[in-house]
């Protein structure tokens, strides 16, 4: 779009022959009447006309396709998602929708790091920013994060790189060990002398317990209904066989750490995790994640740490050898001046 657009100015800016004007007016025109055409190929659909399946299989044969997408993950965190859908399913892009005030707007659901623009072909900034464009104008601000290859320079909001944290374990175990920091090594060392004991497949409330616990009473943006969503996902994955539970256990036989870890295509995400004091003096947490790589090491898998913008949480993803990445977030306003003091409450009070 942009080489086209470019080659539009330079026609304008020239001094050249009535004749050839006219040719710059016919290549305009259907410039832009191929702009519209694309456009015209992507479809709103309310809740109740997405056919689930052709969007499942979409998501699922998407080359960067993420659990957060498929039908069944949208119809937890939000139950009336709505979509942009290009041609039979080729591409396709969710919409998350909340209504505060009578303002309609986009908003990122809970346990959803990134959606966006997925697609079962090529994928260039210029095919998301068509999508972009067609969002309803009926959702006066937008405030979500897209996926990683969802590339963008966006003149019609605010983009933000978000950080993110992936470890590739096609490596043996040794060798992805050997690039643990100098730090991490020692705390595992510790760990392995202490009297912690991992087991598997406990059950997820007891995790979600020791945060609420911990870190959950420093967290008021976290709440009862939101705990309640993460225990019932929880067990659907656990149903559809997905997800591994860990625990650690003191020497009294008390949980004090837990984790999940979920498994997405090639991707196991560090989902969720829960800490208290005892686990932090000796490592707890560094264990867990050493033996989910140590079980998963040598194969095509990769562990996405699902963060983080923290600068803390970061360096602990990092000491595992883990690589940083970005994804979008994009921020857009449409309210008149007037309500635009209205944007944080609505995100305050969702």
């Amino acid at each position: 779009m942009k080489q086209y657009q470019s080659i539009i100015q330079s026609f304008k800016n020239s001094k050249i022959p009535t004749f050839h004007h006219s040719f710059f007016l016919i290549f305009e025109f259907v410039y832009f009447w191929q702009q519209s055409k694309n456009l015209q190929m992507i479809r709103y659909f309310k809740h109740d006309e997405i056919d689930t399946e052709k969007w499942d299989d979409c998501i699922s044969n998407s080359f960067n396709g993420r659990i957060y997408a498929y039908s069944w993950y949208l119809d937890m965190v939000n139950e009336n998602w709505e979509a942009l859908v290009e041609d039979d399913y080729e591409r396709v892009f969710p919409l998350t929708p909340g209504k505060k005030f009578g303002i309609n707007y986009l908003f990122q659901p809970r346990f959803t790091q990134q959606l966006g623009v997925f697609s079962q072909s090529i994928l260039s900034e210029e095919i998301v920013q068509r999508f972009l464009i067609v969002i309803p104008p009926k959702f006066k601000f937008i405030d979500i994060n897209l996926n990683s290859f969802n590339l963008l320079q966006s003149e019609n909001g605010k983009i933000e790189p978000w950080i993110n944290h992936e470890l590739d374990l096609i490596n043996s175990y040794e060798k992805i060990a050997s690039n643990y920091s100098t730090n991490l090594k020692r705390n595992l060392k510790k760990a392995k002398k202490s009297p912690v004991t991992l087991v598997k497949n406990i059950k997820p409330e007891n995790v979600i317990d020791l945060f609420k616990q911990n870190k959950g009473k420093d967290l008021d943006n976290l709440t009862e209904d939101d705990y309640e969503l993460l225990r019932r996902m929880i067990y659907v994955m656990i149903y559809k066989r997905i997800v591994e539970v860990v625990g650690a256990y003191s020497e009294m036989n008390e949980l004090c750490a837990g984790a999940f870890f979920v498994n997405d295509n090639k991707k196991s995400i560090f989902y969720f995790s829960a800490t208290n004091t005892y686990a932090r003096e000796h490592a707890a947490m560094p264990l867990i994640i050493d033996g989910f790589i140590r079980d998963n090491a040598h194969s095509h898998l990769t562990l996405d740490f699902e963060g983080s913008n923290d600068t803390n949480l970061a360096r602990f993803y990092k000491s595992f050898g883990a690589k940083e990445l970005s994804y979008p977030h994009f921020e857009c306003n449409k309210l008149n001046p007037v309500l635009k003091f209205m944007f944080e409450l609505i995100k305050k009070f969702r």
